[in-house]
């Protein structure tokens, strides 16, 4: 096992039942997988169920933004209070629970009369969402106690994130075409069902063994630091950085510093911030978070690239993104034993260098070339990630005692959660304004049409479907190559935090043994 787990051992009964043969550790990791590849599905599929959404409930703007951001709000202000709850009450327990409430409310959801019905049933998918995926990553620290097999688990559970990734654009987009948009939401309560009925009994249950008491006021102050922030990162991403987008980051960054006060001070803290004193931990979670943040960042602009430039329907863009996604399972899958030969950090700091390798090609490639060429950068950069996930995954759970792996997986969640959230708003921020910078409207085109054309590259290939070839042509190739110089520009900022991140895990991680 990696010298982290060494510092803390795992404190006596964290599992509950005793060592399961290994036919069943791995039938439960089967079921653990379900809520895994829903929630990938589910945050992906969304996207393609909106205008049809819009149309079916004469939904406005504000409504359909609400109805997307509804969940990831509350899913990220909850994923440290259920991580802790089920340390206490049990994680096999609150996963089930979370897993009978996803299910419900997705029924319920799927036919949602109205748009304020709809957005109430996404908060309340947040609600359960966040129950299951820190109970999930915890339970398998406590079922693999067995490092090697741990790390296997831990990568086909990244694997599943990025399998249903790459499912959810082709999946949401089928299901809209032949079913209607509730179907999206429906197709979750039939994917749970497996889990809820062998759960309990192929899910060794485990919590912590001494969980101290609950501190109310810790969990208000976790929900007032992550909600407001999250939402002024999306605010960030929607409107750049105004009054509204500081004032909320600005309250949540203030919460978080009591939070992390309070959990100091008492005797029984809801969230150990003493893990984050353990360099390997701390290294393992910035490493997630920069991995997700180059991964949804590039995925980004690249989608935008292949719909808008070279004119592909968004199944096609889906579909086209598929060798990328799957170069992600394999790369997390093949570096299991490779960690036997190479240091753990190593490991890690190469992933993250194959990321910065991949938005260099895209910072000094020629994007007029066709789709090709961002594909290979896209896939490049996506077998770093599932490189470095795999292992810094198994870093951060090996770093703690097995009884406080439900707050540490809350926290792994969580990082995940930011670094999706800040790879699409501060890249995408930065893209959409080095777009409305270098635009060069022609002459002929003005008023609203010229408005709309310098918001966004979609708003210049509208007005361009309504223009006169000449002229539509001399639009959308000056909105094409300001959108190229956008990108030439985000790529650049994911090279340099790519490179940073990678030297990071080379020297803090440095130290880590290899594996057994």
């Amino acid at each position: 096992m990696f010298s982290p787990s060494s510092t803390q051992a795992p404190r006596s009964a964290a599992p509950l039942t005793g060592p399961a043969a290994p036919w069943r550790d791995w039938m439960a990791l089967a079921l653990l997988m379900f809520p895994v590849l829903l929630v990938a599905v589910d945050n992906t599929a969304l996207t393609f169920a909106l205008p049809e959404i819009a149309r079916s409930l004469d939904v406005g703007g504000i409504q359909l933004l609400w109805i997307v951001d509804a969940y990831p709000l509350v899913l990220a202000a909850l994923l440290v209070s259920m991580g802790n709850l089920g340390d206490r009450i049990g994680r096999r327990r609150l996963l089930l629970i979370g897993s009978t409430g996803f299910a419900a409310v997705s029924a319920a959801t799927a036919f949602a009369p109205s748009a304020e019905w709809l957005i109430a049933g996404r908060a309340a998918l947040g609600v359960f969402g966040a129950m299951l995926m820190p109970s999930t990553l915890s339970l398998i620290r406590n079922i693999f106690t067995d490092p090697n097999r741990r790390r296997l688990a831990i990568a086909v559970w990244a694997a599943g994130f990025s399998g249903g990734a790459a499912l959810g654009p082709i999946f949401g987009g089928w299901l809209v075409e032949h079913y209607w948009w509730g179907a999206v939401f429906l197709v979750a309560t039939f994917l749970l069902l497996p889990l809820l009925a062998f759960g309990r009994v192929l899910i060794p249950e485990s919590k912590d063994a001494n969980p101290g008491r609950v501190d109310v006021p810790s969990i208000a102050l976790s929900i007032f630091t992550m909600a407001p922030f999250v939402y002024g990162i999306k605010e960030f991403a929607v409107h750049g950085l105004g009054p509204t987008a500081a004032v909320f980051m600005l309250f949540g960054l203030v919460m978080g510093v009591l939070f992390v006060r309070r959990q100091q001070k008492i005797d029984s803290p809801m969230l150990d911030v003493s893990l984050f004193k353990n360099k390997v931990f701390s290294t393992a979670i910035i490493a997630n978070v920069l991995s997700l943040f180059s991964m949804t960042g590039f995925i980004y602009f690249f989608a935008q690239h292949l719909q808008l430039v070279e004119g592909q329907s968004p199944m096609e863009a889906g579909i086209a993104m598929i060798p990328a996604l799957l170069a992600t399972v394999i790369a997390g899958l093949l570096v299991v034993p490779l960690v036997k030969k190479i240091r753990p950090g190593y490991v890690v700091a190469g992933g993250l260098t194959l990321s910065a390798v991949g938005y260099f090609v895209a910072v000094v490639g020629d994007h007029s070339s066709g789709p090709v060429f961002l594909l290979s950068a896209l896939t490049v950069l996506a077998v770093g990630v599932g490189a470095a996930e795999t292992i810094s995954n198994d870093l951060i759970l090996a770093s703690v005692p097995a009884d406080k792996s439900g707050a540490a997986s809350a926290i792994s969640e969580t990082g995940y959660e930011l670094g999706s959230l800040l790879g699409t708003a501060v890249l995408g921020s930065i893209l959409t304004a080095s777009y409305q910078h270098n635009l060069v409207i022609p002459d002929g085109v003005a008023g609203h049409a010229a408005e709309k054309s310098g918001e966004t590259l979609a708003g210049a290939v509208d007005v361009a479907s309504t223009l006169p070839d000449p002229l539509a042509e001399a639009l959308t190739a000056a909105a094409r190559v300001a959108f190229d110089s956008g990108v030439h520009i985000t790529a650049a900022i994911g090279l340099v935090l790519m490179a940073g991140a990678a030297a990071l895990a080379a020297v803090v991680l440095r130290r880590v043994p290899k594996a057994q």
